[in-house]
Parts: structure tokens; C-alpha cells; sequence
């Protein structure tokens, strides 16, 4: 197999076969994330030629966004019994085949089957915890840095893109735009195959950073059990004020970043008179420095206190999303906005993912984090049908923007509430 002539030729280079599996996952992540960002393109061309209002296609991503994050922690399950590898392709398979049929739709109903439901599901196969699950097992070192870089992959993936979509979708339609998608899907599909590998025990590695090859642990065997895992370990977590905390924050997370600026932020400009392609550009410049943003909080995690670095990740936030209407909608307004912004898209995760590996355990934390992710995509649902109503209701989308920040602030303060101990202690910097 070519992962395993692979593996032990970085090791005589004593390279880890673990960042070729951060690669891979980088590259899975980032498709992903363009199908899940793709639509907040098309929202305009689709009232264009079907019709459908604003909250009605709205309710179609709000449905995407909660089965996205409600799947985690069963995704974390299916791939702690089934396989990392396994999981991806049938999600990556999923969304593809979604994506393909919408070709054809006509009614709002395909909308709400295909792009809510089918990619919802798909997505939520793999959704955030892959990268927790993959940092998790294979990294005891370096852990906060590739959650940091797998989280950049989500949110530029999310970001990036769009530019080209949105310039594709103004000359060609949005099946064109939507095609390309797909095109690199089957692209991530590709790498799966060839190179992912779902622990390092099965190449004979210790995770990076450790010196015994660690044993896969006992699976539970049915159907059943798979089901009721999940909900076991939330029944555990939920007794712990730490969870409800980071649960809270999360949701708080998501509905600032998923369901608000990216679902909604090219149809906002628009009421300024600005161009879809010019807003998108401003939505990747936020990936781009969200790239910077996520990694350096990822290597910041690895050495400070995680609780005072989300206080200032979800301030400044809140002060970025307050600042946002007052820009006056200018290039010179919403490139200040999106450098701020940017850097903190997506830094609020490392720091989340350290706590719950902390607080709960390696071996549960993938799980534990699917259900707080579940927070942060039912934040995100919320937003982004709250949004729209806001816009359809009252011809304007700026009081969710207000709000969004508000909650930001109040996230921040509840980050210090986190108790400093706890089960698992922080490593100190010398051995990050």
C-alpha cells in the first residue's frame, strides 16, 4: 500500500508519517468547507431565477448548519468504530451526490431536501471533529498546532474560494460554480484513498511525540451501542460546568461566524451597492488571515492559558462585529473589518479542543467536542434563518449584526468562568 512504502520512507528521513495524514485531512477539510460556504454565493442568483425570498432559502442552510454540527458526536462515534478513512469517503460521497442532483432543481423543496438535508448529513459525517479526532490520535506534541491548521483548512476552505464562485456564478450561472465545487470533492476522495490512514498503530508509529505504539482501544460492536455511546458520554460531560460553558460559547462562536457572516455577508453588501465578486474578494481576504489567526492560535494554545485566550478571541470579535455597520460599506471600512475579523474567524477552536482533551480525556475527547460543535452549529442555524427573517422582516440585516457582537462580549466574559484544574492537566510549555 502506498501510505505504508510511504511512511517508512519519511521515517529514515525522520519525518512523522502523521503530517502526511494532517495533509490529507487539511485537503478534505478544505473542500468540504467550500461545499458548506458555497451556497451564501448563490442566495442572490437563486431569487433571481426561482423567486424564492430570502428566509426561504435561508430555512434550506439553517437546516445544513444544525444536522452539520448535531451528527458530530455520532461522527466522532462511527469513526472510533468503523475508521477515519471509511467515514470520509462515504461523507465525501454524500455531499457530492447532493451537490450533483441540485443541478436539477426546480422547487424549493429540492432546495431544502438536497442542500439542508443530503449535505447536511454528508458534512456532518466528517464536520469539525475530524480534525480534533486526527490531532487527537496521532499527535501528543504539537496537538494545538495542527488543530489550529486543520481549523485554518475549514474556515479558508469556507472563505477562499469564493472569489472564483462568485466570478464563475456571474458569467456562467451557479451550476458552473457548483460543478467546480464537486470537482474537487472527487479530488479529496482521491487523496483519501491513497494516503489516509486512520492511527498510526497500523503503520507501526507511536502517535508524534510519544515512544510506544499506542494500541487501538476496544470498540463498541452495534448498532445500538454506537447510538447510545454518544449520548452516555454527554450524559457524563453535561454534569460539569465546563462543559455547559464551552457549549455556550460555542454556539455563540457559530452563530457569529458560520451562520451570520458567512452565510449572509455578500447578500449585506449587496444592500450598499456592492458587487457580489468585491464582497467575496472581502470574504477571503478574511480566510487568508484567518489562516495566520487559526495557526498562531493553535501554537498559542500549546503554551498559554486557553481560557484568557478565548476572552480576548471573542472580545475583539464582538468589537469587529459592532464596528462592522459604521464601516460605511467602503473597501477601505471592510478591509479594516476583515483583517480583525480574519484573525479571529476560527482562532476560538484550538483553544476549545485543548480544554476538552484536558478536562475529558484523549480517548472521548473527539466525542465531547462533537457535541460542543454541535453548540456552534446550532448557533450557526439560528443566525442564519434569524438573519434572514431580520432581512425579509425589516429590509435590513443589521440588528442580527449588533446582536452577534453583543453575545460575542458575553461569551468572552464566560470564558473566565472555566475552573483553571481539572482532570487532565496542561502541559507546560517546555514539553508543547
Amino acid at each position: 500500500m502506498l501510505s505504508s512504502s510511504l511512511a517508512g520512507s519519511l521515517q529514515r528521513r525522520g519525518v512523522h508519517y502523521g503530517w502526511i495524514v494532517v495533509a490529507v485531512t487539511f485537503l478534505t477539510m478544505l473542500v468540504t468547507a467550500g461545499a458548506v460556504g458555497a451556497p451564501g454565493v448563490f442566495i442572490v442568483p437563486l431569487q433571481r431565477e426561482f423567486g424564492w425570498d430570502t428566509g426561504e432559502i435561508s430555512s434550506a442552510l439553517a437546516i445544513r448548519l444544525a444536522l452539520f454540527g448535531l451528527l458530530g458526536p455520532f461522527a466522532a462515534a462511527f469513526m472510533n468504530r468503523f475508521g477515519v478513512r471509511r467515514m470520509v469517503l462515504i461523507a465525501l460521497g454524500i455531499v457530492t451526490t447532493g451537490l450533483l442532483a441540485s443541478l436539477g432543481m426546480s422547487k424549493i423543496w429540492h432546495l431544502v431536501l438536497l442542500w439542508g438535508v443530503v449535505v447536511g448529513i454528508g458534512t456532518g459525517l466528517t464536520a469539525m471533529v475530524l480534525g480534533a479526532t486526527v490531532a487527537t490520535r496521532w499527535f501528543s506534541e504539537r496537538r494545538g498546532l495542527v488543530v489550529g491548521l486543520l481549523s485554518a483548512s475549514s474556515a479558508t476552505g469556507q472563505l477562499v474560494f469564493l472569489p472564483l464562485l462568485a466570478t464563475l456564478t456571474e458569467r456562467f450561472g451557479w451550476r458552473m460554480s457548483l460543478g467546480l465545487t464537486c470537482g474537487g470533492l472527487l479530488l479529496a476522495v482521491a487523496a483519501v484513498l491513497l494516503l489516509m490512514r486512520d492511527r498510526p498503530a497500523e503503520l507501526g508509529l507511536p502517535p508524534y511525540g510519544d515512544k510506544d505504539v499506542a494500541p487501538a482501544p476496544a470498540t463498541p460492536g452495534g448498532l445500538g451501542e454506537l447510538i447510545v455511546a454518544p449520548l452516555r458520554i454527554l450524559a457524563e460531560a453535561a454534569r460539569t460546568g465546563t462543559f455547559w460553558v464551552l457549549f455556550g460559547t460555542f454556539f455563540i462562536c457559530g452563530a457569529s461566524t458560520n451562520g451570520l457572516i458567512q452565510t449572509h455577508f455578500i447578500a449585506l453588501c449587496g444592500d450598499y451597492s456592492m458587487a457580489a465578486v468585491g464582497a467575496a474578494g472581502i470574504l477571503a481576504m478574511m480566510g487568508l488571515f484567518d489562516l495566520f489567526g487559526t495557526v498562531g492560535s493553535g501554537w498559542l494554545s500549546d503554551r498559554y492559558d486557553n481560557r484568557w485566550l478565548l476572552f480576548w478571541y471573542y472580545g475583539l470579535r464582538g468589537l469587529s462585529l459592532l464596528y462592522l455597520p459604521f464601516s460605511d460599506f467602503t473597501f477601505y471600512g471592510l478591509s479594516l473589518f476583515a483583517v480583525f475579523y480574519g484573525l479571529d474567524w476560527l482562532a476560538t477552536v484550538p483553544p476549545t479542543v485543548r480544554l476538552v482533551a484536558d478536562r475529558f480525556g484523549r480517548e472521548r475527547a473527539n466525542v465531547v467536542f462533537g457535541w460542543i460543535f454541535a453548540g456552534h452549529q446550532l448557533g450557526a442555524a439560528a443566525a442564519a434563518f434569524g438573519a434572514g427573517l431580520t432581512r425579509s422582516a425589516y429590509s435590513t440585516y443589521l440588528p442580527a449584526f449588533f446582536a452577534a457582537g453583543v453575545l460575542c462580549l458575553i461569551a468572552a466574559a464566560l470564558a473566565l468562568t472555566i475552573g483553571k484544574s481539572g482532570a487532565h492537566p496542561e502541559p507546560s510549555p517546555a514539553s508543547a
